[in-house]
């Protein structure tokens, strides 16, 4: 179906409030899922971030790599284990962790965006000290709880007009690495970075009232609500850790967080740019 010029300047229109209402602002994307790994989405996401750039937009692209730390650990003969969707991470582990994230999969996405017509300095929680851990089980071995964030780092990227990409390991006290989850990560540096919008990027429509049915997505959710809709079992499984980091950014003064399916193209520009929005907004 062919897009008439006057449907182009509806949508230039819709978007032009929210370019004003978030020139100057910050936000933070957790990259992660399918649209890491599809090439047509991995395009999509790099024109959206440097769109982001062009209006004014303060981008931070904090990523994750599980599929590719997967695959190194195959290829020498290691099993991946996990304990309460945490991947055991002892020092052989760690090391690969390190490589893959701080590493290839890092500097792909800084040459991915620069590609793509945008300015990227990629960073890992090492540099700077950006992030700082301490052990968060033993029994997950070297998987880090975050005590402390350098904000000051990712500011003055910002400030020169780069998009700072972030792959989340992080410096432990004592000359430790820990590798982070991605999503506590994006939250904690939502935090406190002062961030307007926190946006998970998924391989689900949001958070769902039937599981099995992706009409009955709910839209808007108070933090106030979580802990009922928990005990109702509509927050269940794999969500849990989501919507507990949302909550966690809100409470420490981010204005507002997205979990956004990343499967559908464009998205992140769907859910800052036109009034409906995409996916399920915590306030």
């Amino acid at each position: 179906m062919e897009i008439s010029n006057n449907d182009r300047a509806q949508v230039l229109v819709q978007a032009l409030p929210y370019i004003k209402r978030y020139a100057g602002q910050t936000v933070v994307v957790k990259y992660g899922g399918n649209a890491m790994l599809d090439e047509e989405l991995k395009s999509a996401v790099m024109s959206d971030i440097v769109l982001m750039q062009l209006v004014g937009i303060n981008v931070v692209l904090v990523h994750g790599g599980g599929p590719e730390i997967n695959a190194m650990l195959q290829k020498i003969g290691k099993e991946s284990r996990f304990i309460g969707g945490m991947r055991c991470t002892d020092g052989e582990t760690i090391e690969i962790v390190q490589q893959v994230l701080a590493g290839k999969v890092n500097k792909d996405l800084v040459q991915l965006l620069e590609n793509a017509g945008g300015k990227a300095v990629g960073l890992c929680g090492l540099d700077g000290s950006l992030l700082k851990a301490d052990m968060l089980e033993e029994d997950l071995g070297f998987v880090g709880e975050i005590r402390e964030v350098n904000a000051e780092i990712i500011h003055n990227a910002a400030k020169s007009g780069y998009v700072p990409i972030v792959s989340t390991v992080a410096a432990g006290y004592h000359g430790e690495v820990y590798n982070v989850n991605a999503d506590i990560a994006a939250a904690r540096i939502a935090a406190e970075i002062g961030a307007m919008k926190l946006i998970l990027m998924t391989d689900v429509r949001g958070l769902l009232r039937d599981k099995d049915d992706e009409a009955t997505i709910i839209p808007v959710v108070n933090v106030s609500d979580v802990n009922r809709l928990k005990k109702e079992g509509i927050i269940s499984g794999g969500m849990i850790p989501k919507i507990d980091c949302c909550v966690d950014a809100v409470r420490r003064g981010v204005g507002r967080a997205h979990i956004i399916d990343g499967r559908i193209p464009h998205s992140i520009l769907v859910e800052l740019f036109t009034d409906e929005g995409i996916g399920t907004m915590l306030y």
